[in-house]
């Protein structure tokens, strides 16, 4: 589908509908531009389109057969159609359409153009018109709304690299155990927990305590540093370093804290502490339980994801940003 838009008698385009959602939400496109494409008879505000929303989900395409006369409606700036190098010249500039300052005149033939002049050109679907920098889309990606979801392997390899950053935090514990002669059979009967936590603590005791000391500061260290990130980019480290962000399922945007902390969080903290107390086996299943309904799910949800109703997806900076209100 191919959308233009128009604001102050000056049109651009044209677009394809991620793209226009994008600029929706990122705030270029406002709710009283004027839209138009394929199946609709007359210029409309996108508002009345979106029913006020900042995203557009058109109805089934009824084409028309007046196109030509609908876009000829908008006019065209006299400096900008001077023919001095041909069609080209005949662009419109999308910093004039949002009322912003003009870019060089070098640049003109990388500005939108006129819909007259227009009307065969194939934008591509790679280059984002979000100024965040949203993540380019590729055809084996999934995007839902103004999001591209997180390929099931990017989340599992963001498991792993927190799983990697724990084990790196207790290492020094790990090591010190090494070298201990622990009887593992202790904790292996889980009808009698009371003797596993007492040996456990004696296990403790005889560990040096500046080791001690140096492994709970760096569980912590690495703790906090966790949830500073989740709080503020709805990232863990892993998530991080491999480029995906938690949203919320219907805003797009950053989650409430209840759910990043809560839900998303601590509770699933507690969930996997308790299975990987009772027996490492079934953590892992549990883990691979939940990527496995991801990677059966057309929006990549989990169990963890319909915990907290959130979506895993591709990081963009705007989903940092809050959703503009409506006026």
């Amino acid at each position: 589908m191919q959308i233009f838009l128009a604001r102050n008698n000056v049109q651009a385009g044209p677009y394809t509908l991620d793209q226009l959602n994008i600029m929706l939400t990122s705030g270029e496109v406002v709710l009283d531009d004027l839209i138009w494409h394929d199946g609709l008879d007359q210029w409309q505000r996108v508002g009345n389109l979106t029913n006020n929303q900042t995203y557009y989900r058109p109805a089934p395409i009824v084409t028309a057969d007046n196109n030509d006369s609908i876009i000829n409606n908008v006019t065209i700036f006299p400096e900008d159609s001077a023919s001095t190098t041909g069609q080209d010249d005949k662009a419109v500039s999308l910093d004039r359409l949002y009322g912003k300052p003009e870019r060089p005149a070098e640049n003109a033939k990388n500005s939108k153009v006129d819909m007259t002049t227009n009307r065969q050109y194939t934008p591509n679907s790679n280059v984002s018109l979000n100024k965040s920098g949203a993540k380019k889309i590729s055809d084996n990606d999934k995007v839902v709304g103004d999001v591209v979801l997180a390929p099931i392997m990017s989340r599992v390899l963001a498991t792993a690299l927190n799983g990697l950053l724990y084990v790196l935090a207790i290492f020094p514990l790990v090591m010190a155990l090494t070298k201990m002669d622990v009887d593992y059979t202790k904790f292996q009967n889980i009808q009698d927990m009371d003797a596993a936590y007492q040996y456990s603590m004696t296990l403790m005791e005889s560990i040096p305590s500046s080791t001690l000391m140096m492994s709970q500061v760096m569980v912590f260290g690495l703790f906090a540093l966790q949830l500073v990130f989740i709080t503020l980019r709805g990232q863990s480290l892993g998530k991080l370093i491999t480029g995906i962000r938690v949203v919320d399922q219907t805003t797009h945007r950053l989650p409430s804290f209840t759910k990043l902390i809560g839900m998303r969080t601590l509770l699933l903290f507690i969930i996997y502490n308790l299975l990987f107390s009772f027996t490492s086996f079934l953590g892992f299943v549990v883990i691979i339980v939940h990527y496995y309904m991801a990677s059966k799910s057309p929006e990549n949800i989990g169990w963890h994801d319909k915990l907290a109703k959130t979506l895993v997806v591709k990081a963009d900076s705007s989903q940092l940003v809050k959703k503009p209100k409506v006026k």
